[in-house]
């Protein structure tokens, strides 16, 4: 086992969930010096509490032993593969593992995808494609076994968050949001995935967790 490697996915994983060494310290019963000592590739975790870490960094024991995040990249069964298909006629959504053909309200349905995240508004109108958002401004938090995401986004008539959704190897999660709601959405956790969100005007903006 590489110790260095190791204590600096602990390190990147920390960080990521805005934790300091103190803050993971007191979720593991351990000290920040000892989290300290593993970011530094001086000591790597006891058996006793490495399970305990893996959960609350969102991984799993293999990947902190290894200090490698696997990813499954099995085209058959990889829910990270998912492409989504957005109606903004009607605001059906859409989602496949799998390149597909599909239409609706009379017209055919493109891949959202952050390069070309063209969105059909109500009026059949086609907006630009400039992005009023980014993945900074996706915020992740995780509470208990749940991850809440929320987004600094107007939510009128003309102009919200149509959906967020979670997905990870092998769980897609959506929730549909409506003009007037809060920015925001809940997540049962099932480790490191992908949180997309879709601005009806904007296109589509993702970000890894």
């Amino acid at each position: 086992m590489d110790n260095i490697k190791i204590g600096r996915l602990i390190a990147s994983k920390r960080k990521e969930k805005n934790m300091t060494q103190r803050g993971l310290g007191l979720k593991i019963n351990v000290s920040d010096k000892t989290i300290s000592k593993w970011e530094s590739g001086l000591g790597m975790p006891d058996i006793s509490c490495i399970e305990s870490l893996a959960d609350v960094l969102g991984l799993n024991v293999n990947e902190i032993l290894s200090g490698d995040v696997n990813i499954n990249d099995n085209n058959m069964a990889n829910m990270k593969k998912t492409k989504f298909y957005f109606c903004g006629k009607c605001g059906n959504i859409i989602a496949s593992t799998n390149n597909v053909t599909l239409s609706c309200c009379g017209q055919k349905l493109t891949e959202l995808s952050e390069c070309n995240s063209e969105v059909v508004e109500n009026n059949g109108n086609i907006v630009d494609n400039a992005k009023d958002i980014d993945k900074n401004d996706i915020k992740v938090e995780y509470i208990e076994d749940d991850i809440f995401v929320t987004v600094d986004h107007p939510m009128i008539k003309e102009h919200f968050i149509s959906f967020m959704a979670y997905v990870t190897v092998d769980k897609l999660m959506i929730n549909k949001l409506y003009p007037e709601q809060d920015v925001c959405s809940r997540f049962k956790r099932s480790g490191h995935g992908i949180i997309y969100v879709l601005c009806n005007k904007h296109g589509l903006v993702s970000k890894r967790i």
